[in-house]
C-alpha cells in the first residue's frame, strides 16, 4: 500500500531519493527552495510539487527532508510556512540531512509536543549511492517510529540502522566522517609517495587494494585522485560543514581527534586554493 508523503530538499541527494519513493508507488509532493528543480522533478517522475514545507507536509504519512546544515533544516520545519506546521498528529518526519546531533534532539523535543515523531537518519553513499538506491542510513529516534519508516527507507537504502535514541544518528554520521577524513588523508599521501619513489601509482593500487590496505576511497578515488580529477562527489564545503559538528561534538565529549583536526585544516587549504566545491579526494592538490 502507498503511502502519502513530502520531500523536502531536492539536491543531489534528495532528487533521487525521492525518485525511489514515488517509483515504489508512494504519493509523493515535493518542495524545494529552488522551484524550478521542483518543476523538473515532476515532469520526471509521479507526483506532485508545493509552494512551501508546509504545504507540501499537508496530510503527509511521512515527511523526508534533505537540505543543508541546521539553519536549513530548522528554516523547513519550524520556521515561517516549516513543516511541523502542516504535519497531523501520528505522522514521522524523517531528517536525512548532516546536522549536529544538537539540533536533532531540539526537533525531536518540538516534534513530540506537536504529536509527530521525528528520527534522525542521516547517510551515506554520496551521489551515487543515492542514485543508485544503495545508501547506507544511520538512525536515532524511538525504536516505533524508526520501525514504522523502515520500509519507505528501504525504498533507496541498502542498509540502515537504529542506532540509538533522538540523535545516535548523527553521532554515527560524524564516526563515518571521522573514518573518511582519516582514509582520504592516508589514500593522499600514499600516492603521493608511489610517484615520488618512481612507482606507478595506479599498478601499486592494483595490488594492495586487494589486501588490508584496501577501502572505499581506494576503489573509487584513486584513479582520479592519480588522474587530478576533482570536479564531482562529495564536495569540501560539505565535509568541513560535517567535520565543524564533529569537532564541536568532540570538545563537549572529552574525545581527542589530532588526526580530524589536522584533516579539517587541510581541507580550508583547499577551500583557499579555490577547491570548496571540488571532491574531498582533493586532498591530495596539497601534497
Amino acid at each position: 500500500m502507498g503511502f502519502k508523503v513530502s520531500f523536502i530538499g531536492l539536491g543531489v541527494m534528495g532528487y533521487p531519493m525521492a525518485g525511489y519513493l514515488a517509483k515504489a508507488g508512494h504519493e509523493v509532493t515535493v518542495y524545494n527552495r529552488t522551484t524550478a528543480t521542483a518543476t523538473r522533478w515532476i515532469e520526471e517522475y509521479p507526483g506532485g510539487a508545493a509552494a512551501t514545507p508546509e504545504a507540501a507536509a499537508q496530510g503527509a504519512d511521512f515527511v523526508f527532508c534533505c537540505v543543508g546544515n541546521d539553519d536549513d533544516l530548522r528554516a523547513v520545519t519550524v520556521g515561517g510556512a516549516g513543516a511541523f506546521a502542516g504535519m497531523k498528529p501520528g505522522s514521522v518526519f524523517i531528517d536525512h540531512t548532516t546536522t549536529s546531533a544538537d539540533v536533532a534532539r531540539e526537533l525531536y523535543q518540538k516534534a513530540g509536543q506537536l504529536g509527530i515523531a521525528f528520527i534522525d537518519a542521516p547517510v551515506s553513499g554520496g551521489q551515487a549511492g543515492a542514485e543508485n538506491g544503495q545508501l547506507t542510513v544511520m538512525i536515532g529516534g524511538e525504536e516505533d517510529a524508526v520501525a514504522t519508516a523502515a520500509p519507505l527507507i528501504d525504498c533507496y537504502a541498502r542498509m540502515q540502522a537504529r542506532l540509538g535514541d533522538s540523535g545516535a544518528g548523527q553521532l554515527a554520521k560524524m564516526v563515518n566522517q571521522i573514518c573518511i577524513a582519516g582514509l582520504v588523508q592516508g589514500l593522499s599521501e600514499a600516492l603521493h609517495f608511489a610517484e615520488r619513489a618512481g612507482l606507478d601509482a595506479g599498478s601499486v593500487v592494483d595490488v594492495i587494494s586487494r589486501g588490508a590496505a584496501q577501502s572505499w576511497q581506494m576503489e573509487n578515488r584513486a584513479s582520479t585522485m592519480i588522474d587530478g580529477k576533482f570536479d564531482f562527489g562529495f564536495a569540501v564545503d560539505w565535509m568541513r560543514k560535517d567535520l565543524g559538528y564533529v569537532l564541536s561534538e568532540a570538545r563537549n565529549n572529552g574525545s581527542h581527534l589530532p588526526v580530524t583536526a589536522l584533516v579539517d585544516q587541510f581541507y580550508s587549504e583547499v577551500q583557499a586554493k579555490g577547491g570548496g566545491r571540488w571532491d574531498t579526494s582533493s586532498l591530495i592538490t596539497l601534497l
